[in-house]
C-alpha cells in the first residue's frame, strides 16, 4: 500500500489525477471504476486539465440510488454524466450506471456485476470513504466478499447525503452498489480523502484488524492500493506492515 499525503484538500484531487493519467497514457482503453461524492469529484476537473485523449476510455460507477426518476439531477447517472462523461469527453455508450430504475432492482444488480466482468474488469477502482467507514454503499455489516447487489442505505448515510438534496426526506432509502468483493477484483484501488472528520475512519481503515464492522478496511487485503490523502485526514495514520508513505507538495513526479 502506498500513501501520498498532500496539504490541502485540493491538491488531492490533482495527485489522483496524476495517478488516472499516467494509467491511460500507458493504457488508452483502460476501464476505470467512477465514483462520487465530495472527496472524487475533484479528480475528474484535474483530469481534464490533462492533454490527452480519452475517447477510448470506459467507465463503471460505483453506485446509484434506487427509485429516483430518470434525469433526477441527484441520481448518480446525471453526477457521472456532468462531472465524467462529459467533462471528459468520454464516450457515453462506454460508461454505465448501475439501473435504479429498473422494474427489478436486484436483478439489474446481478446484471451490471456481470457487465463488470465482461468487459474484463476494472483497471483503477476510484474510492471514497464515508464516515462509517463504507465503501460505495457497502454499510457496516457488508460481507467482505458482496457482489453487486442492492443495499439499505443507513440513517446516517443518509443524513450525510441530504446536502445534495433540497430535503432530507428526498434521499432514497435503497440503492445499487458494486459489492467489495466486486470492488476488491479492480487491479488498482484508488481511495482519496480530505478532512478532519475523516481521520480516524481512515486511520481504523488502514490500520486497525479487518472486519465488516469497518468495510473499507478490507482494502489492507488487496494486492495494489494508492492512497491519496490530505494531512488533516492522514493525522492519526500510524505506520502499518505494506504501506509506504510519501509526503509531496504537489503531483507525484512523473505522473
Amino acid at each position: 500500500m502506498e500513501i501520498f499525503v498532500v496539504p490541502t484538500a485540493s491538491a488531492t484531487g490533482s495527485v489522483a489525477a496524476g495517478i488516472l493519467a499516467a494509467v491511460i497514457r500507458s493504457k488508452p482503453d483502460a476501464v476505470l471504476g467512477l465514483a462520487t461524492g465530495g472527496s472524487p469529484l475533484p479528480i475528474y476537473k484535474a483530469l481534464a486539465g490533462h492533454s490527452m485523449d480519452m475517447s477510448a476510455v470506459s467507465g463503471f460507477a460505483l453506485d446509484e440510488y434506487v427509485g429516483l426518476p430518470a434525469g433526477h439531477p441527484e441520481s448518480y447517472a446525471e453526477v457521472i454524466r456532468r462531472e465524467v462523461t462529459e467533462r471528459l469527453h468520454l464516450d457515453p455508450a462506454k460508461v454505465a450506471v448501475p439501473d435504479g430504475s429498473a422494474a427489478d432492482p436486484e436483478r439489474a444488480a446481478a446484471d451490471y456485476d456481470a457487465a463488470i466482468a465482461a468487459a474484463g474488469g476494472i483497471d483503477v477502482q476510484i474510492l471514497g470513504i464515508g464516515h462509517n467507514g463504507h465503501l460505495a454503499f457497502n454499510e457496516p455489516g457488508s460481507a467482505l466478499d458482496s457482489r453487486t447487489r442492492v443495499e439499505v442505505l443507513t440513517e446516517r448515510t443518509r443524513k450525510a447525503n441530504a446536502r445534495y438534496f433540497s430535503t432530507p426526506e428526498e434521499v432514497p432509502f435503497r440503492c445499487i452498489t458494486q459489492g467489495l468483493g466486486t470492488i476488491m477484483e479492480a487491479r488498482h484501488l484508488l481511495l482519496v480523502v480530505n478532512g478532519a472528520d475523516k481521520a480516524g475512519i481512515l486511520a481504523a481503515a488502514l490500520n486497525a484488524p479487518v472486519t465488516a464492522d469497518c468495510p473499507a478496511s478490507v482494502l489492507q487485503r488487496h494486492p495494489h492500493v494508492t492512497v491519496v490523502a490530505d494531512e488533516a485526514a492522514a493525522s492519526q495514520l500510524a505506520p502499518g506492515s505494506g504501506q509506504v508513505a510519501v509526503r509531496v507538495a504537489g503531483a507525484p513526479a512523473g505522473v
